[in-house]
């Protein structure tokens, strides 16, 4: 059985339309040929507190379209973009449970046979929706951040903003140009996040690898693969 010291834990950020989940497909696919076990898990389904009710609570206060926006179906959001300090305050108290949480689904992962741990988003993102601006939503950020384990590495997939709405028109573009920015002043503030930036999909690929490759042996295998992907 893995051992919490042995999990590698790695984490994909970035705006709504960034390319994550072809990011997290290529990565999961070296790591099987390279005979790891991986272990998936989406930040919002598996680690958020209360998830559901606040998913709700959000559509009945601000409104705005449920589902994932197409290009065929756009659909105009509000919850993560609506920025009022009530809001604001809500978000303090609900990301330090989420962060809590965080805590103890990793420590978890003890009782997981996985040799890695895939996060489809992460505090991290969370974390972006914060006043980062301002000194308060700072000071709270590095707080957070000495709670939540680190991932080895952690990815944030940067994007055009112009590009990423025409893939998921969900937000507004100007809303998604301050996500962006705010993600970026982030991973300044985080230390050892992986930007890949904007460019064609083999090159972000290869730089994604090669990040890993840093911590992981892709090009050996390490353990007989399972029949089928775990899930926590």
């Amino acid at each position: 059985m893995a051992n919490l010291a042995t999990v590698r834990i790695i984490s994909f950020s970035g705006i709504d339309g960034a390319g994550k989940s072809t990011q997290i497909a290529a990565l999961k696919s070296s790591l099987r040929e390279a005979g790891f076990r991986i272990a998936s898990l989406e930040f919002w389904d598996d680690v958020v507190v209360l998830a559901r009710f606040r998913e709700f609570m959000s559509h009945k206060a601000f409104g705005g379209d449920r589902g994932i926006g197409t290009p065929a179906k756009p659909l105009n959001r509000c919850d993560k973009n609506v920025t009022s300090w009530p809001v604001t305050l809500m978000r303090f108290f609900f990301y330090l449970a989420d962060s809590l949480n965080l805590w103890l689904v990793v420590q978890g992962l003890k009782r997981n046979d996985a040799d890695v741990v895939v996060f489809d988003r992460y505090i991290y993102d969370e974390l972006a929706n914060l006043p980062l601006h301002r000194w308060p939503g700072r000071l709270w950020v590095r707080l957070l951040l000495k709670v939540v384990p680190k991932p080895e590495p952690a990815f944030l997939i940067d994007a055009d903003p112009v590009a990423a709405r025409t893939r998921k028109p969900e937000y507004p573009l100007e809303f998604l140009r301050r996500n962006r920015d705010s993600y970026l002043a982030l991973s300044h503030m985080i230390g050892n996040m992986v930007v890949i930036e904007p460019q064609s999909i083999e090159s972000a690929e290869a730089k994604m690898r090669a990040a890993v490759s840093l911590r992981l042996p892709l090009t050996q295998v390490s353990t007989p693969p399972l029949q089928a992907e775990m899930r926590q």
